[in-house]
């Protein structure tokens, strides 16, 4: 009996590490969070800049290299690539992950927008 308890409660404490299943992200609902959240400052056109650097090709590039962009120094010497994991990160709280950044957003703490933002980030190419 002892060891059925012991192995249940394994069970169940292995049950409490295991993530949430998460939903498949939505490129289509993450391009409408765009709009909203940051299409007043980016644009989705490569080489055009507006308030903020154009986010064409934003997946995979080294952070602060949109060339024609005045950038912080904190962002140009970041040293970080936006992939999914840095974008995810950033998107919770630029100020937080970029110390001196100059861009005002203050972030999406919804991590199925974000997910969505991001796969809509990713087709930007």
């Amino acid at each position: 009996m002892t060891r059925y308890i012991v192995t249940l409660s394994f069970a169940a404490a292995l049950a409490m590490l295991q993530p949430a299943v998460s939903h498949a992200e939505n490129a289509e609902a993450g391009q409408a969070i765009f709009k909203k959240d940051c299409g007043v400052c980016h644009g989705t056109v490569q080489g055009k800049i507006g308030v903020g650097p154009s986010l064409f090709g934003i997946v995979g590039r080294l952070a602060g290299t949109v060339a024609g962009f005045r950038y912080s120094e904190a962002n140009k010497n970041s040293g970080l690539t936006w992939d999914a994991a840095t974008l995810d990160r950033y998107l919770v709280s630029p100020r937080t992950v970029v110390v001196g950044t100059t861009m005002t957003y203050a972030g999406q703490k919804d991590a199925e927008k974000r997910g969505d933002l991001i796969a809509y980030l990713a087709t930007l190419h």
